[in-house]
């Protein structure tokens, strides 16, 4: 029993999900998720209408005739409520994505509704940057947090890495926390646990790892997944820093990943950071993952004056 339980008990629709997630697992299924707009293009390409094998089904988002599917698999799809039928066509409510060796369920592409649960390239930088911080790390982690957890793959990232350490993964859409609760028990992570949560409101005490990959976009439809709020988006990012430097224990360690807007070569979001991180007694560095994402972006209204989105990684480590 991890030492952060989740809040909602498991039911015969999660079990029949998971049940999805090990049949495909075990089928050697296998996808890399890329970005929305990779997808539609793809997606767009003639004779990719339907789909005709589970990649089609569970990686492309692509409708289904019966059949496509093994019968075991749509029984399950149908028990956890994420078969969908369209005329003569069916649809999974779900895509699937391998990240580290493990399968990760999140939404289905497009992703347009409000409670949409992302998962893309950003996660796996994401991953990459709590491995790389990880593997630099002399002192012990005994509790963890992923805030904003999503379908949880920070959390099981971290929880698979540390297996001593009692791993909460947070957020304030229950979707997500359904996701995050299922990929962790498809994971095998019995020491992460989901709870709904914003920011760390609920969850006591510090922790020795906080890590979070937030939305960092301006999104006029305000979708959880994607609206950072604030200005150019930066807004759940520093509020998110706020609460790590509360509650970072001695020694403790930030792991944030998020996008910062550049603006005539400027980047107002590493400035607010900083005027933030200089009251406290921590050690920080801040470097550009990824210099230019989501470039379709710059387009809208509210990037106006910016020049790029970059992928940044702000790590923060409180003095023992």
């Amino acid at each position: 029993m991890p030492a952060f339980p989740d809040d909602v008990p498991g039911d015969a629709a999660d079990d029949a999900l998971l049940a999805l997630g090990r049949a495909l697992r075990d089928a050697g299924y296998r996808f890399t998720t890329v970005t929305p707009a990779t997808h539609a293009r793809v997606n767009a390409r003639p004779g990719n209408e339907e789909a005709r094998d589970l990649a089609g089904v569970f990686g492309w988002s692509r409708p289904f005739r019966p059949g496509v599917v093994p019968e075991a698999m749509a029984g399950a799809m149908e028990r956890a409520g994420v078969l969908e039928r369209r005329g003569g066509l069916l649809r999974s409510a779900v895509r699937a994505s391998t990240l580290e060796e493990e399968l990760f369920l999140h939404s289905a592409f497009p992703t347009t509704a409000a409670d949409a649960v992302f998962f893309g390239p950003d996660t796996y930088r994401f991953a990459s940057a709590i491995l790389g911080a990880l593997r630099g790390r002399e002192r012990p982690v005994r509790r963890a947090v992923d805030i904003g957890c999503g379908a949880g793959p920070g959390g099981i990232v971290v929880a698979k890495a540390l297996p001593g350490a009692e791993v909460a993964m947070v957020d304030i859409n229950a979707a997500a926390l359904r996701l995050a609760r299922v990929n962790a028990r498809l994971a095998g992570t019995a020491n992460a646990g989901a709870r709904r949560s914003d920011l760390l409101t609920g969850v006591e005490g510090g922790f020795d790892l906080i890590v979070s990959n937030p939305p960092y976009l301006v999104d006029p439809g305000e979708r959880a997944y994607r609206h950072g709020g604030g200005p150019l988006g930066a807004g759940l990012s520093l509020a998110i820093l706020d609460a790590a430097l509360e509650r970072l224990a001695p020694g403790g360690t930030l792991v944030l990943y998020t996008g910062a807007a550049v603006v005539n070569g400027g980047d107002p979001f590493r400035a607010a950071a900083a005027e933030r991180i200089s009251r406290n007694a921590v050690r920080w560095t801040y470097r550009e993952m990824d210099p230019d994402v989501f470039g379709e972006e710059l387009e809208a209204e509210a990037y106006r004056g910016a020049d790029r989105i970059a992928a940044v990684v702000l790590t923060v480590e409180r003095d023992a």
